[in-house]
């Protein structure tokens, strides 16, 4: 009874190999897997001496044997098989333990190309598929987080088709993820990002109570561990819509580096931001844009949380709360609450996000795909003043976090902000004015004033109009990507009633 371990990740390997061989299992092992062992003390045969077949061409031909394939594959069900087997001397290996050859911690590493592809694992995923395919007999392991299981089932007799079947599955995913990881590679190396197919690939970190409404089912994804890693559940569970809104409120909040910036969404669009001299302030102002929606909202803040806030933040009802940390003596005080989920994100005192490079959407059919959007600090500082009037420090401080939020805020939007607070914003309109003319009315019911705000725009304004509503309501200084046939009419405008314009050239539609 043979078990082969030929392991790139080697954690626990020597605890596995004990344990195997005191239930009655011959190891047979290779490479550094195998010098591992034995400098354990572990017996462990080499699979060329098994083979009676000397590794070739530095070891990229090494368990490409019949005696290894065969005695994975061969059906022990099968008579046939069992004759075959016989006559060629192939003995049946009923256990593969294989894991990869380090593929992305070498492109995370180096360009040397030559090296990478050395990197890429030949014998390691045909014998993991070899063992899969035949799970009604083979059992295979492909991470060391579950040799505590495997051992337990064998030790317990329980090695039955059902956990066959589990190993299997995982088996199929660990090499699917890692041909996807090695063709998303050379489509980005050669292929501008755009190959003839992409592969998204991505594990689930845990499963919600349901999707985006009771009868739909739903998952939280990840790629590379980030929130198994990084978001720890204080209090509550967090569903589909909370996590597609903390990801708006994190984004938005962590767009301002170690500013104590904090952000309120709602359904997936902002409806309150500031950043002030301490979160406390930040938050008490961002409340301020519109209180009435930020009830039940998400609201992220980039700074750690402390009782003087907590007990603020406990004023109102707030669904969801995520921040870098939060205090033991914070996180108590919203234990009355019932309602109130609470997470921590990010590192080193701030909120952080990996920002992919790369980003989709699913559409019937299938899927649009392209690069990642995001806001550049030079468009910004390099912006082309187009008016008369050029806006002061204070001014362009402002002009930053409107044009920001505007980027991050589904088209056709614009965005209103006044002393480092959102003031007003429109949102998701199909016309530009609407978005300008629903921001201001609100910011109207709320009782905010208005002038001296600056406003900011994703996209061009079309027409003049928009710019005309601006001035009735006193904007100081307007920020937009500009490459409307009316730019001439709308820097006229902005000339005419004093207000500073400036230009990105560079527009962020967010659809």
């Amino acid at each position: 009874m043979y078990a082969l371990l030929s392991v790139s990740d080697k954690t626990n390997i020597e605890y596995f190999a004990k344990e195997l061989i005191s239930l009655g299992y011959k190891i047979l092992s290779t490479g550094g897997t195998l010098s591992l062992l034995k400098k354990e003390g572990i017996e462990a045969l080499d699979i060329a001496t098994y083979t009676n077949s000397e590794e070739l061409f530095n070891g990229r031909v090494k368990t490409l044997h019949p005696k290894i394939h065969g005695g994975i594959l061969f059906q022990r069900d099968n008579q046939d098989d069992c004759t075959m087997a016989k006559i060629k001397g192939i003995e049946s290996i009923d256990l593969i333990c294989v894991n990869l050859y380090p593929f992305k911690e070498t492109i995370n590493r180096t360009d040397d190309f030559d090296e990478i592809i050395e990197n890429i694992d030949i014998g390691g995923p045909s014998m993991i598929r070899a063992g899969a395919k035949n799970f009604k007999s083979v059992l295979v392991v492909t991470h060391w987080s579950d040799y505590d299981k495997v051992i337990k089932t064998l030790r317990e007799n329980t090695n039955t088709i059902d956990f066959r079947r589990e190993m299997m599955i995982k088996a199929f995913n660990h090499t699917a993820n890692y041909d996807c990881m090695i063709a998303n590679y050379m489509n980005k190396r050669f292929c501008d990002g755009l190959g003839e197919n992409i592969f998204i690939s991505a594990k689930r970190a845990f499963t919600t109570r349901y999707g985006e409404n009771p009868h739909q089912k739903g998952a939280l994804y990840e790629f590379e561990n980030q929130f198994t890693k990084n978001l720890k559940i204080l209090k509550g569970e967090p569903s589909f819509n909370n996590l597609t809104d903390m990801n708006a409120a994190i984004k938005l909040a962590s767009s301002f580096e170690d500013l104590p910036a904090v952000s309120i969404i709602k359904h997936g669009n902002p409806c309150g931001f500031a950043i002030k001299e301490s979160a406390l302030k930040s938050y008490e102002y961002a409340l301020k844009c519109d209180p009435l929606s930020a009830y039940g909202g998400v609201v992220a803040i980039n700074a750690p949380i402390d009782l003087d806030l907590a007990k603020k933040i406990n004023e109102t009802f707030i669904e969801v709360l995520i921040a870098p940390s939060i205090s033991p003596e914070a996180l108590s005080v919203f234990d009355s609450k019932k309602r109130i989920k609470i997470f921590s994100f990010g590192e080193n005192g701030l909120l952080s996000l990996p920002r992919d490079s790369f980003d989709f959407k699913h559409i019937e059919g299938g899927i649009v795909y392209q690069d990642n959007d995001k806001v550049i600090d030079t468009e910004i500082s390099n912006a082309e003043i187009m008016t008369t009037k050029v806006p002061t420090s204070s001014q362009m401080q402002d002009l930053k976090i409107a044009y920001i939020i505007a980027a991050l805020t589904k088209s056709n939007c614009v965005s209103y902000v006044k002393d480092g607070m959102l003031v007003a914003i429109g949102m998701g309109m199909t016309s530009r004015i609407d978005a300008s003319r629903a921001g201001i009315t609100k910011a109207k019911d709320m009782g905010i004033d208005l002038n001296g705000c600056v406003l900011a725009s994703e996209a061009f304004f079309p027409f003049k109009d928009s710019i005309e509503m601006a001035a009735e309501i006193g904007v100081s200084a307007i920020i937009e990507p500009g490459g409307s046939i009316r730019d001439d009419e709308v820097i006229a405008c902005a000339n005419k009633h004093n207000i500073a314009l400036l230009f990105t050239h560079k527009r962020h539609f967010l659809h």
